[in-house]
C-alpha cells in the first residue's frame, strides 16, 4: 500500500512539476512573442500569395503600410522578417552586421552541394573568408579588372556590330535579350577568355540561366516544411541539379585544357579569372580547389547576367520615356567621347551625368530588391526582437522609392546624384544599397558597374532608338519588356 501511495505522490509531483514548467514556458513564450514584430496572419498571406509571387516588393510595400517597416511572416517552420526602413537596415547591415552575416539558402541551392561551395550561400567561416579575400585582392581588384578589360572590349565590338546589322535591316532589338547576351559574353570572357556561350548555344544558355533563377524564386514547400526534403515533392532540387550539371559539363573540359596548358613552359597568361584561380590553387590547394572554381563560375554567371541585363533594360526604358534626360546624356557622350564611338572603361570617370543616370537607374530598379540575411541568435533591432534562425529580408526596392527618404521618389531624375557622394559599390549609405552592404556586400559590384556604364553608354552614343510602330515614349509601359529599333548615330 505504501508503494502505491508513493507512486501516486510521485506522479502528482511530476504532474505539478510538468504543469509548472509548461506554464513557465508559456509565460516566457508570451513575453518573447510580445516583442516580435507585427505581421499578417497566415490567411492574409494566402490571400496575397499570388500577388506576392508576381510583384513581391510592390505587394510587400502595401502590407508595410498596415504593419509597419519591420514586419514578420510565419509560414510553416519558417519565420521571415521584412525590413523596410533605413534605420532598421543600418542596424542589420552595420550595427549588428556580425549577427546577420549569414544567409538562409533555398533547398534548391543544395543541388550538387552548391551551398557548401558557393560564396553566396556559405556561412561566415574560414573558407568563406578565404574566398572573399580572393575576390577582393585578386578577381575584382582594380588592377585585375584593368588587366582583363581588353577581353570585355572585344565582346563589346561584337555586340555593337550585331546591333549595327539590325539597324541596317531596320530590325527591332529586344533590349533585355541583347543586354543579357552581352553580359554573358562579358562575364565568360572575363572568366575564361573564350566564347563559352557558343559551346552551349545562345538560346540554350539563356534557357539554362533563366530556369535556374526561376527554380530559386519558385515557392517551395521544402523551404517551409523541412521534413519534406527527402521527397522533394515539387522536383525543384532535381530540376536545378540537372541544369547545374549542364553548365559543369561544358566548363570542366575548359578547366582541364587550361590546366594542361599551364604545365607547358611557354604558356602566357590571359589575365582572366580562371588563370588567377588556378594559380592560387596550384600554390595552395587547401585554399581553393577545382570544385570551388566550378561553383564560383556558376555564381558569377547566374547572379551576374539576368540582374545586370534587367537593370540595363529598365534604365533604357526610363531614358526613352524621358527624352530630355536622354538628350542630356547623349550630349555629354558626344562632347567627351565623340558621336558614334563606344564607351571604354577608362572613360567612366569622365562622364558624371552617365554615372548619375546609372545610380538613378539602380535606385529606381535595384537588381536585388530583397537582400537576404539570417539571424544567428535573438537580436533586438529598433524596438523589436528578431528571433534566432529567422530569415531577414531588407526591402531595398521599397526603401529606394520611399517618399519619406527621397524627394520626388517616383520620378526618374539623375540630377539628384550630380552633387552626391553616394558610392553604390561601398553600400555605406543605407538609403541606396543595390548591391547590399556590410561583409555580405556583392563582391562583383565593381565589375557590374563597369559593364553597365560601358554597355549603356555605347548603346546611347552609337545609336538613336525609336519604339516599335512609332509609339510615343509617353505611352510606354515601363513594366513591359523594351523592344526598339536602332538607328546609326
Amino acid at each position: 500500500m505504501d508503494t502505491v501511495v508513493s507512486v501516486v505522490l510521485l506522479l502528482i509531483m511530476l504532474a505539478c512539476t510538468l504543469m509548472f514548467m509548461l506554464r513557465h514556458l508559456h509565460v516566457r513564450s508570451r513575453k518573447s512573442n510580445s516583442n516580435l514584430p507585427p505581421g499578417p496572419s497566415f490567411l492574409t498571406i494566402i490571400r496575397n500569395s499570388l500577388e506576392l509571387h508576381k510583384k513581391p516588393y510592390q505587394t510587400i510595400a502595401k502590407l508595410t503600410k498596415v504593419y509597419g517597416p519591420i514586419m514578420r511572416f510565419k509560414v510553416g517552420q519558417t519565420t521571415t522578417i521584412l525590413i523596410s526602413s533605413t534605420k532598421a537596415a543600418k542596424e542589420i547591415f552595420q550595427t549588428h552586421d556580425t549577427l546577420f552575416s549569414d544567409r538562409a539558402y533555398f533547398d534548391v541551392g543544395t543541388a550538387y552541394n552548391h551551398n557548401q561551395y558557393s560564396l553566396i550561400f556559405l556561412p561566415v567561416s574560414p573558407l568563406w573568408q578565404e574566398l572573399r579575400k580572393i575576390c577582393h585582392e585578386n578577381l575584382f581588384s582594380t588592377k585585375s579588372l584593368d588587366a582583363s578589360q581588353d577581353l570585355r572590349h572585344n565582346k563589346l565590338h561584337r555586340l555593337l556590330s550585331d546591333i549595327r546589322q539590325s539597324s541596317l535591316k531596320e530590325e527591332t532589338v529586344d533590349i533585355k535579350i541583347a543586354a543579357f547576351m552581352a553580359c554573358i559574353n562579358f562575364l565568360t570572357y572575363t572568366f575564361l577568355s573564350h566564347d563559352f556561350v557558343h559551346c552551349v548555344g545562345d538560346g540554350e544558355y539563356k534557357h539554362i540561366v533563366t530556369t535556374i533563377l526561376e527554380t530559386h524564386f519558385t515557392p517551395n514547400l521544402v523551404d517551409y516544411f523541412p521534413m519534406l526534403r527527402m521527397f522533394d515533392p515539387q522536383g525543384l532540387r532535381r530540376h536545378t541539379a540537372n541544369y547545374f550539371g549542364k553548365l559543369f559539363d561544358v566548363l570542366e573540359p575548359f578547366m582541364e585544357k587550361r590546366m594542361k596548358m599551364r604545365r607547358e613552359k611557354d604558356y602566357v597568361t590571359n589575365n582572366d579569372m580562371l588563370d588567377i584561380l588556378l594559380e592560387i590553387s596550384e600554390r595552395n590547394n587547401d585554399k581553393i580547389h577545382k570544385k570551388h572554381i566550378k561553383h564560383f563560375f556558376l555564381d558569377l554567371l547566374v547572379a551576374g547576367t539576368d540582374t545586370t541585363a534587367y537593370g540595363l533594360e529598365r534604365i533604357m526604358s526610363e531614358l526613352m520615356h524621358n527624352p530630355e534626360t536622354m538628350s542630356k546624356v547623349k550630349q555629354e557622350l558626344a562632347e567627351i567621347i565623340g558621336v558614334g564611338k563606344y564607351v571604354e572603361e577608362s572613360d567612366i570617370a569622365r562622364l558624371p551625368y552617365l554615372r548619375a543616370v546609372i545610380k538613378e537607374g539602380l535606385r529606381m530598379h535595384p537588381p536585388a530588391p530583397l537582400v537576404p540575411r539570417r539571424a544567428k541568435r535573438d537580436v533586438q533591432v529598433c524596438e523589436y526582437m528578431i528571433p534566432e534562425g529567422a530569415q531577414v529580408l531588407i526591402n531595398v526596392g521599397f526603401i529606394c522609392r520611399n517618399p519619406e527618404v527621397w524627394e520626388n521618389a517616383h520620378v526618374f531624375s539623375p540630377e539628384r546624384f550630380l552633387d552626391s557622394d553616394i558610392d553604390v559599390k561601398l553600400g555605406r549609405d543605407f538609403k541606396l544599397t543595390p548591391f547590399g552592404s556590410g561583409r555580405r556586400i556583392c563582391p562583383g559590384s565593381s565589375l557590374a558597374i563597369r559593364m553597365m556604364h560601358v554597355m549603356l553608354g555605347s548603346f546611347i552614343n552609337c545609336f538613336h532608338w525609336k519604339l516599335e510602330n512609332n509609339m510615343d515614349p509617353k505611352d510606354m509601359d515601363l513594366d513591359q519588356s523594351l523592344k526598339a529599333i536602332p538607328i546609326l548615330a
